[in-house]
């Protein structure tokens, strides 16, 4: 499908740059909340995977700036309602669990597989609206991110199966 001026005039063009702007956000907001989480998490797997997971947002960030160099417009942030109402989750199941605890670590897994699956459910949406769009580099750009983020919510699964779920439900309930 080739780009014409009347798909990159359209509706669908500004509500897909609209949503590269609020995954955009997104990412560089993220990048603070892994480095948190990364803190808080209480197993060196957890805390590598949360820091890999950094490092991936950190590239996530300028590969969407090279996307919108594609699309001939500056990056630019937009407040993601969505996912900043996840960001807050996240903060918190800080807050509410126990510092140093197996619930710790699947409260901050919970948290971050929620973000995960909006990223994914996002970014898919993303390339099917840039093929529609004729974007078809941009496809190509973002097909790395989907697939890290699917590699991502994968490892967190395998780590909350390797035995923290189990710790956790082993753990007294806080005194309140």
């Amino acid at each position: 499908m080739q780009t014409d001026t009347t798909t990159l005039n359209s509706a669908l063009q500004e509500f897909f740059i609209t949503s590269l702007q609020e995954m955009y956000w997104s990412e560089l907001n993220l990048r603070n909340t892994l480095a948190t989480m990364t803190e808080e998490a209480t197993t060196v797997k957890l805390k590598k995977a949360f820091q890999l997971h950094r490092e991936q947002t950190e590239k996530h960030a300028k590969t969407l700036e090279e996307v919108f160099t594609l699309l001939g417009i500056p990056p630019q942030a937009e407040p993601c309602v969505g996912l900043q109402g996840l960001f807050d989750e996240g903060w918190q199941v800080i807050d509410e669990s126990a510092k140093g605890s197996a619930q710790r670590d699947v409260a901050l897994i919970i948290a971050a597989q929620k973000v995960e699956h909006y990223e994914i459910a996002t970014y898919g949406s993303l390339m099917t609206l840039a093929n529609t769009l004729g974007h078809k580099e941009i496809v190509e750009l973002l097909e790395p991110i989907l697939k890290e983020e699917k590699e991502t919510d994968a490892i967190l699964s395998s780590i909350a199966k390797s035995g923290i779920n189990t710790e956790a439900s082993k753990e007294p309930a806080p005194l309140t």
